[in-house]
């Protein structure tokens, strides 16, 4: 009977660990890499013709797609485009696909990209990164701006650290810490903070910030920095030297965008 007792509560437990997890979002962000006009012009189109419009048909309401806001008097090196795609678990990226595998529509208006010959690809190279959402901002969240997508700038940063269990200390930092809460009261629009499992530059974490324009994105991280939380926060011992690299992007929404 207390073996059955045992088996019984380490079930249970398994359960609600399990149902714990499937509260919080988990990410899928690509990184197309391209190199000419046309391969951006390729994926733009399956993007807005194709891909979205069967994400929406599969239950993902909300993609968010993304280029990066180059100098203008820098030239960039290649072209890029971010997708974001929000799932409710981890089950939601095999799920999609098989009903991408099944949509019909899909296949018709993809199909310039999909079947696309070796000779003429449609990138160069797909990143793909996978994220598992903080659970202090286990949700997705819709930025609350009011300026027109072009206007917008949009704050993509990744925090890398020496280790992995440096970086379980940086993503505390943002939960129990308190770093989420200020950037909250700040009113810094995040879309996201995740934990990245998988992708290229580990370990690490990710999020997404959003901002009216580029005054008002360094007003806020101008007050950010002068917050006497974030000083008291930030002289902490226990947080000293939690990330290695700090690889900030600032990207713009596509006008097909959804976030």
């Amino acid at each position: 009977m207390f073996k059955i007792y045992l088996v019984f509560i380490s079930f249970f437990s398994l359960l609600t660990l399990q149902s714990s997890a499937a509260q919080k979002d988990f990410y899928q962000l690509k990184v197309y890499h391209l190199k000419t006009v046309q391969q951006e012009e390729k994926v733009d189109t399956y993007l807005r013709q194709a891909y979205l419009p069967a994400l929406h048909r599969a239950g993902i309401a909300k993609v968010g797609v993304f280029k990066p806001i180059y100098p203008t008097d820098v030239a960039p090196t290649e072209k890029l485009i971010y997708v974001f795609v929000p799932f409710r678990s981890f089950d939601g990226i095999a799920k999609l696909e098989q009903q991408l595998a099944k949509d019909q529509a899909y296949h018709n208006d993809g199909k310039a990209y999909l079947e696309a010959l070796y000779t003429e690809p449609p990138y160069e190279r797909l990143e793909v990164i996978l994220m598992n959402a903080f659970d202090e901002h286990s949700k997705f969240t819709m930025p609350q701006l009011k300026a027109p997508l072009k206007d917008r700038v949009y704050e993509l940063r990744s925090y890398e650290s020496h280790t992995e269990a440096i970086a379980k200390n940086k993503i505390e930092m943002f939960n129990k810490g308190g770093e989420i809460s200020l950037f909250k009261r700040l009113n810094f629009n995040a879309v996201f903070y995740a934990e990245v499992v998988a992708g290229s530059r580990m370990p690490n974490l990710m999020y997404l910030t959003t901002f009216e324009n580029k005054v008002d994105r360094d007003a806020h991280w101008k007050a950010f920095g002068a917050d006497a939380f974030w000083k008291t926060l930030s002289a902490l011992p226990q947080y000293k030297n939690n990330v290695s690299k700090n690889d900030t992007k600032f990207i713009s929404p596509t006008d097909y965008s959804d976030i």
